[in-house]
């Protein structure tokens, strides 16, 4: 598949999975009310919507440009580096880390990884691969983190919901 056929799906489709997680906030309003549900619930939404703009940036600029894929991709990841370590320090804090939630800190490893490549494409080569392509597959990761961390939030008791002991 063409890197840039890949990328306008990709992101496409993240942007689909987005608009998929606002429709179930919205018919879970409980999970709003809490500090810890708007944590959670956000936190998702960031885990789909940043891949989502780095397939858009990667379309702009693609090989043609690479200054443009490779500066956002920098500046996505370290938002999202930042948001992920965030949201596991609270988590942490709070003490009501599920599985994923104590093991978060992979997305924010993958994330410093995407910026790691956005700065430095040739480490790339030795992989055989174009630096898109090694971001895609970077990329790919995220979307099945994000959905790992769905999992364990659909699956647990809602937030500020007391369950019986």
């Amino acid at each position: 598949m063409d890197v840039s056929t890949f990328y306008a799906l990709f992101s496409a489709t993240c942007f689909t999975l987005v608009g998929l997680w606002w429709s179930v906030v919205q018919k879970h309003e409980a999970w709003l009310r809490s500090p810890t549900g708007r944590r959670d619930a956000g936190g998702i939404y960031l885990a789909f919507l940043l891949p989502a703009l780095m397939g858009l940036f990667a379309q702009v600029g693609g090989t043609a440009n690479p200054h443009i894929w490779r500066a956002s991709f920098v500046i996505v990841a370290a938002i999202g580096c930042w948001s992920t370590l965030r949201l596991l320090q609270r988590a942490h804090a709070a003490g009501d880390a599920g599985t994923f939630a104590r093991h978060r800190w992979i997305a924010a490893v993958i994330y410093a990884a995407v910026a790691v490549l956005g700065v430095a494409p040739e480490l790339s080569k030795p992989l055989g691969v174009t630096p898109l392509q090694a971001e895609a597959t970077l990329l790919i990761l995220l979307v099945a983190l994000a959905h790992w961390l769905v999992w364990e939030f659909m699956t647990h008791s809602e937030p500020g919901v007391e369950t019986e002991s």
